[in-house]
């Protein structure tokens, strides 16, 4: 059961009505009482959900009686670093999710209700707004391997902004321009430093892209992170290699990075470590790893959204220094990350790593040795499912031979 739970992360593979691990998370939410009429500043930020595909609920999240910039700070992971856990979930819980009811496709002909909540996600600042529901909006507390934690739900019966959205040039073109398909729009907004929450926001409700839909949440995050990752790697593979072994060490939220940078061709490999008592993990340690060598990825990662929210940072880290390398990654979750949320702190944590100052090494044995030190989990017990270490190792090329 432990390794289902962690392939799983709440998504229901059990067959259970409610995710057990999950509903004892709960109690932790806000108990504000509510009425059916809110206003706030939405961070900006905006949900749709997944279940009943093509049909599917999308809204505004809005913090009530929130207003001003303060309310950016409940939809940005960069600023959490300094907050618990616990701080996270109650700021989370305390944006009220607005549910609307569309088909994907309305997205290219939306009503006024769906037009509002775009005109929304355009904006890079927060955006004044008023939500009236059926009924007050009640305490339905979600936590999810990808999505971060969210507090109260209603169903709409009017929405409205009550200020100009602050719209990025370069979001504002490329909305506009039907005719550019959707990962060429992200290349254009990454280029010209538009966040990727922003690209995530605008991916999800249905604003990118040649043929346009909206897009359940927890798909445009991890297709946000592929699509820019995959645009970092265009121009990596034409940089000249690292040209020494490095490794980057940190912790975040409980989870442990370590992130050996090592000179060759770019490859990236992250082994998934989930140490007794994390969150999905139950009382035994499950490791499992993912890879991909200089082509690039070929299908799914059986690791999930958290393989490709890895590889993000490690790719901008490469793309900045202007080089190429073989990257060797090690992500342990410990206790410490009691309550699952979401795939933002396996970004998060892997960039606040890569920020830390490296270590040096001459060889890839004596780096691994430095890394094993502050892991708390045996190296038997991850290293032989490493394919890249394998590879580097013990595989010979064409010049061990000249």
């Amino acid at each position: 059961m432990t390794s289902l739970c962690v392939s799983c992360k709440g998504k229901g593979h059990c067959g259970r009505p409610a995710c057990p691990i999950l509903e004892k998370f709960k109690p932790l939410g806000t108990t504000k009482k509510l009425s059916d009429n809110i206003f706030g500043s939405s961070p900006p930020s905006v949900f749709v959900g997944r279940y009943g595909y093509p049909h599917v609920s999308a809204g505004p999240l809005v913090p009530p009686d929130v207003v001003g910039k303060e309310a950016g700070t409940f939809d940005d992971p960069g600023s959490w670093n300094g907050l618990g856990i616990g701080d996270i979930v109650r700021l989370r819980s305390s944006l009220v999710r607005s549910n609307m009811h569309f088909n994907v496709k309305d997205a290219a002909t939306p009503d006024s209700m769906l037009q509002k909540t775009q005109e929304l996600a355009l904006s890079q600042t927060p955006v004044d707004t008023e939500v009236w529901f059926y009924k007050a909006p009640r305490m339905d507390l979600r936590f999810d391997g990808i999505l971060s934690p969210m507090g109260p739900a209603g169903e709409v019966t009017k929405l409205d902004i009550a200020q100009n959205p602050v719209v990025p040039r370069q979001v504002d073109r490329m909305v506009g321009d039907c005719d550019v398909a959707a990962a060429d729009a992200v290349k254009e907004m990454y280029s010209a430093d538009i966040s990727t929450d922003h690209i995530n926001r605008l991916l999800s409700i249905g604003l990118l892209g040649k043929k346009r839909k909206i897009v359940p949440t927890r798909w445009s995050i991890t297709a946000t992170d592929d699509m820019v990752g995959k645009m970092l790697a265009e121009d990596i593979r034409y940089y000249p290699e690292s040209s020494e072994i490095q490794v980057y060490s940190g912790e975040l939220h409980g989870n442990h990075f370590e992130i050996m940078v090592i000179p060759g061709p770019l490859a990236f490999e992250l082994i998934e470590i989930w140490m007794p008592r994390a969150v999905w993990s139950g009382g035994t340690t499950h490791v499992e790893a993912d890879w991909e060598d200089h082509n690039g990825k070929k299908g799914y990662s059986n690791l999930g959204g958290g393989y490709y929210a890895a590889r993000l940072p490690v790719l901008e880290h490469l793309h900045d220094l202007r080089r190429q390398a073989t990257v060797f990654t090690i992500r342990e979750i410990t206790p410490d990350y009691w309550a699952p949320l979401g795939v933002w702190v396996v970004r998060e944590a892997a960039r606040y790593a890569l920020s830390l100052p490296p270590l040096k090494f001459d060889s890839i044995d004596a780096a691994l040795t430095d890394m094993s030190i502050r892991l708390n989990t045996r190296t038997d017990e991850w290293y032989h499912k490493s394919s890249l270490l394998d590879r580097r190792l013990n595989q010979r090329t064409l010049l061990d031979f000249l």
